[in-house]
């Protein structure tokens, strides 16, 4: 062996203790890396159940001590003298409240118990308001009563009331109550209605299903197995059980309206800023293109009318000067006139099940036989709109903003498809959605439509996209001289888990948000046996997994309620709820006959 070779084995052999300590202490290091990791997440994840925990913990007090308060009014008052109180209707609510033969006190706890019922099968509470019986007094204590005096009104989760969480089903919010009311609960307050109780929301509020990790999942009364829609499904179960008899939720892709659709209520959509929406709190703020509305939901379209004619009044327009200062018009909810009826059974993009375009079919002959003209209207380039529009001004940055809002959280099962779609990268989303294009075009258009655009510029085009689009519904709207549109609304009510599967299915109320028109939807019908069969053959649109997808979720729905879509131009409200009273009353003439 030469002496090089020699003196370099020599070397070799005095580094290799040195190399493999460093190869010992680097191994160290990674799975003491790996471990700290693996302790991290899971604190991280015992603080987020913690946190959970506390929120539920404080909603199971406030249950009690509202159960305890029911407990000591029935020893003063039987039951049997207050059952009735829930048949009534609002306005003869209202009615008997006003002349004084009723006690706001007697009407607020009838409902605290009914409400209590009804979230013990359905998980609609998120919170009881303890402030109630303090809203009692002070009430009893004003010169003049207001319109809804007396009247207890339940709220949607995020609708801001003093001393209380607005969550959006998110634990982020947790631990934050709100330092004032929103005006529209002032303005309900001044109104005289007693808020009595938040319910629950999606996790995110971006779903028509009813769960989240931190209050769970919230059932439709009507049908435990189905949901009660969303994302104001908390307030559709716990009106449809009886346990409220007027809400007030919020709508930006369908949330008034689908809970209503599944649930056989009647809900208002207004045109937004209608009315107020300071103090209202959202997981992603600052989307202006397709504004959110708040509006009511009841039993019946009286009920509609006077919430909407005690809100508008001085003190919201006072409160917020960004409203637009218009009283209810009284004049054109009282009309008798015809009507000149735009109507629609499709939209193109995504068929219904055949109840609902029965449904349709069926008013469309009513309306006729009344003395309405009727005449048959197409929605321009719904597709166009769903996904070019809708889809993408609420993922306008790829749905970085909305993931952002899970930072801390465990994302609920029920949203999971839609947040791993939002996941992919927008160079994958691309090449799977040019994969899919032959055969699924639909997903592909929706996976297109969650790629972020690339500049202020696109931005602002987008805007201005959505601005042509109004203007040309409008003129197609205005050459037909059309006073309203009749049109279907999704449904009926979907298996749970099947919302965050299809979320494109909600065209036939998001065209009306992105358009900013008012819509309501009132119940006509129920699922027959015979819609059941025929739902056998459905095959929507393309054939694809969303169709055969559809299908499943709205399978077993026999005796469920079936509703039909009522739309008017902006600002016109009272002529939308003139609409949809008379689609009310046909409905239920035809019924009693």
């Amino acid at each position: 062996m030469q002496p090089e070779t020699r003196e370099l084995h020599k070397v070799m052999r005095e580094l290799l203790p040195e190399t493999e300590l460093a190869s010992a202490a680097a191994l160290a290091l990674l799975c003491g890396s790996a471990a700290a990791v693996v302790v991290w997440k899971w604190l991280s994840k015992r603080h987020i159940q913690k946190k959970m925990e506390e929120a539920r913990r404080t909603r199971d007090e406030g249950v009690k001590k509202m159960a305890k308060a029911v407990q000591q009014f029935r020893e003063q008052v039987p039951s049997d003298k207050t059952d009735a109180i829930l048949s009534l209707p609002l306005l003869e609510l209202a009615g008997r409240l006003q002349e004084g033969s009723l006690s706001p006190r007697t009407v607020l706890y009838t409902y605290i118990q009914k409400a209590l019922e009804v979230t013990q099968q359905t998980n609609c509470v998120q919170y009881f308001i303890p402030e109630c019986e303090e809203q009692l007094q002070e009430i009893q204590q004003q010169r003049e009563k207001g319109l809804l005096y007396g009247i207890p009104v339940s709220i949607k989760d995020h609708i801001g009331h003093k001393g209380h969480l607005s969550t959006c089903g998110l634990v982020k919010f947790l631990g934050t109550p709100e330092q004032e009311d929103s005006v529209l609960v002032k303005v309900l307050k001044r109104q005289g209605a007693i808020p009595f109780a938040k319910t629950n929301v999606p996790q995110s509020l971006f779903n028509y299903d009813c769960s989240n990790l931190i209050f769970g999942q919230t059932l439709n009364p009507l049908n435990h197995q189905k949901t009660p829609g969303g994302s104001s499904g908390g307030e559709g179960a716990l009106i449809a059980g009886g346990g409220s008899l007027l809400g007030i939720g919020s709508d930006v892709g369908g949330s008034i309206r689908l809970p209503c659709s599944f649930c056989g209520l009647c809900g208002l959509k207004p045109t937004a800023k209608r009315l107020s929406l300071s103090g209202i709190s959202g997981p992603v703020d600052g989307i202006v293109s397709v504004p959110c509305a708040l509006g009511p939901m009841a039993r019946d379209v009286d009920s509609l009318a006077l919430c909407m004619k005690a809100l508008l009044c001085e003190e919201m327009f006072r409160l917020d000067p960004t409203v637009p200062p218009i009283p209810f018009n009284e004049e054109v909810y009282s009309s008798s006139a015809p009507l000149r009826i735009g109507y629609y059974d499709t939209d193109g993009y995504f068929p219904l099940p055949p109840c609902m375009r029965r449904a349709v079919h069926e008013t469309r002959e009513a309306l006729q036989a009344a003395g309405h003209e009727l005449v048959l209207f197409t929605p321009l380039h719904v597709r166009h709109v769903m996904t070019e529009l809708f889809l993408k001004t609420f993922f306008a940055d790829g749905g970085r903003a909305w993931l952002d809002v899970f930072t801390g959280n465990i994302v609920d099962p029920g949203l999971k498809p839609q947040v791993n779609f939002c996941r992919i990268p927008r160079l994958g989303k691309k090449i799977l959605a040019l994969i899919l294009k032959p055969l699924f075009p639909r997903m592909a258009d929706y996976l297109n439509a969650l790629c972020s655009m690339r500049s202020v510029k696109e931005m602002w085009d987008h805007q201005h996209q959505i601005e042509v689009y109004r203007s040309e519904f409008i003129a197609q709207w205005r050459e037909l001289q059309l006073d309203v549109v009749l049109c279907p609304v999704l449904g009926p009510a979907f298996t749970i888990g099947f919302p965050g599967k299809l979320l494109s299915a909600i065209t036939s109320t998001m065209l009306y948000n992105v358009l900013n028109f008012p819509a309501g939807v009132v119940p006509v019908s129920t699922v027959t046996e015979a819609d059941e069969e025929e739902l056998k053959l459905y095959r929507g649109c393309c054939g694809d997994l969303w169709d055969r997808t559809l299908k499943q979720a709205v399978e077993g729905a026999v005796g469920l309620p079936v509703a039909v879509q009522c739309v008017a131009l902006p600002w016109q409200e009272e002529l939308c709820l003139r609409f949809m009273k008379e689609v009310e009353t046909l409905s239920r003439a035809k019924r009693a006959a």
